[in-house]
């Protein structure tokens, strides 16, 4: 994509392939998982990024009971919490979150609180101060509620609010929700955002006067 500009008024932030590279301990979780359920490793990995564990599991096994998907996605949150080999920042993000530290932003993370505090941690990335994880939604991504509600709990219209994403459902979660949306990453780029990066040393932050904040994103 050629080099642009995006204005926003709010910045909602996916965590896992857009802030953080999780990518080594997500595959090594989930093909584990996949291969005590008898399926295809390669297949799971296909669908895992950007949902709820229990969601995903829905989507690999439509006829298993519910309870058996919550029942195994705790235990692979507790997994994946306590396994942080591999997990660093992706390019640029130190860089990119401090220079939002002081506009509207939030987090808004398939993760729950425990994996996204170690994440951040392992990555050494500061915390938003807004986080929406997975205990503050109903429905996983796809769905755009997790993006609704940091939207709502920054004051601004939806319309006023830039997501940044890698993965297909939390691209299609930002859509849904009428926002635009930064793709990051390789997975992006098969999804059409409104505009791509490599990384985020591809983006420059800029606060105006009005409180505005324009992304200059270099081609």
């Amino acid at each position: 994509m050629p080099a642009t500009a995006l204005t926003a008024r709010a910045l909602l932030l996916d965590m896992d392939g857009t802030l953080v590279n999780s990518d080594a301990v997500v595959e090594r979780c989930w093909r584990r998982w996949a291969l005590r359920q008898g399926l295809d490793p390669e297949t799971a990995l296909k669908v895992v990024h950007g949902r709820q564990g229990y969601a995903t599991m829905a989507v690999l096994l439509p006829d298993r009971p519910v309870e058996q998907n919550y029942a195994d996605n705790r235990a692979m949150l507790a997994e994946e919490t306590a396994d942080t080999e591999g997990v660093v920042p992706v390019g640029g993000a130190g860089a990119f979150m401090d220079a939002i530290t002081a506009l509207p932003h939030a987090l808004v993370t398939s993760a729950d609180r425990a994996l996204a505090e170690a994440r951040m941690t392992a990555a050494e990335l500061r915390m938003p101060d807004l986080r929406i994880t997975a205990e503050s939604v109903g429905a996983s991504k796809p769905d755009p509620e997790g993006f609704l509600k940091g939207a709502a709990a920054l004051g601004f219209d939806p319309a006023d609010c830039i997501v940044f994403e890698d993965s297909e459902a939390g691209i299609a979660a930002g859509r849904a929700a009428g926002m635009r949306v930064v793709g990051v990453g390789p997975r992006a780029a098969a999804f059409s955002p409104d505009a791509l990066v490599a990384d985020l040393t591809q983006i420059r932050v800029e606060a105006t006067a009005d409180g505005s904040i324009v992304l200059h994103i270099a081609a």
